[in-house]
């Protein structure tokens, strides 16, 4: 599957100025815990976010109850009436004793360029922090070049190329991985706070990569704990 900016703009493209995203006022959400009550409103955003390669809601909620999952959700904060918000933003991570990965991260498209991707990246590097997990892993499709920066901000170094990870649009994925043995500090912090964090570059579009999603079974996700390489017979 694409990451969503693919999906919905092009490849590799992002919202650009004049556009709704640009133009909206600016989204404020607090992170936490994602619940099985939240799954409609997350299978709208995966279509919204990622067509055909959509989870189900039985997938989704496979995933909510797993073995060392961990969900969060990004709910969105409104000053103009009470209750609780909508969804706007979701991501996971899968520990297996030793590292995470990340299953996925998505924003709606109203709520994008304001921070919320950061917001939910730093909510799962803190919680690997916690687990005492060496390091993060995650997918990221080769044309999305927010979210590739907005990682690389965080720390986050590319170990190889997976070629037509992403099916069934035939997009390959850098593989990257965050050291945590090194006490790297994220870029962004206070992440279950309501905040209207700065993304620069438009960044933030990056909540809408498929960050780390398996393509077929998000029960089974890869952990490769070297470097994946391209052989010449793959590049052609």
């Amino acid at each position: 599957m694409v990451d969503a900016a693919g999906v919905a703009s092009g490849p590799g493209s992002v919202s650009g100025p004049g556009s709704a995203a640009s133009s909206a006022a600016r989204t404020q959400a607090r992170v936490r815990p994602l619940r099985a009550s939240d799954l409609p409103q997350v299978v709208g955003l995966e279509v919204e976010l990622f067509g055909r390669g959509a989870w189900s809601y039985g997938m989704l909620a496979e995933e909510l109850g797993g073995v060392g999952r961990w969900y969060v959700a990004a709910e969105e904060v409104r000053l103009d009436r009470a209750g609780p918000g909508d969804v706007v933003g979701y991501a996971g991570l899968w520990f297996d004793g030793e590292i995470t990965q990340v299953m996925t991260l998505g924003v709606a498209t109203r709520a994008q360029h304001c921070g919320i991707g950061s917001q939910l990246l730093v909510a799962l590097v803190d919680r690997s922090r916690q687990l005492g997990a060496s390091g993060v892993l995650l997918e990221v499709a080769v044309t999305n070049a927010a979210a590739i920066t907005m990682y690389e901000k965080f720390g986050f170094v590319r170990l190889g190329l997976r070629k037509r990870y992403y099916q069934p649009e035939d997009v390959d994925a850098y593989t990257m991985r965050l050291d945590l043995t090194a006490g790297v500090v994220p870029a962004v912090s206070a992440a279950t706070a309501p905040s209207a964090v700065t993304d620069p570059a438009g960044a933030a579009a990056a909540a809408s990569a498929a960050a780390g999603r398996t393509p077929t079974t998000p029960t089974t996700p890869t952990t490769p704990t070297t470097p994946t390489t391209t052989s010449p017979q793959e590049a052609s």
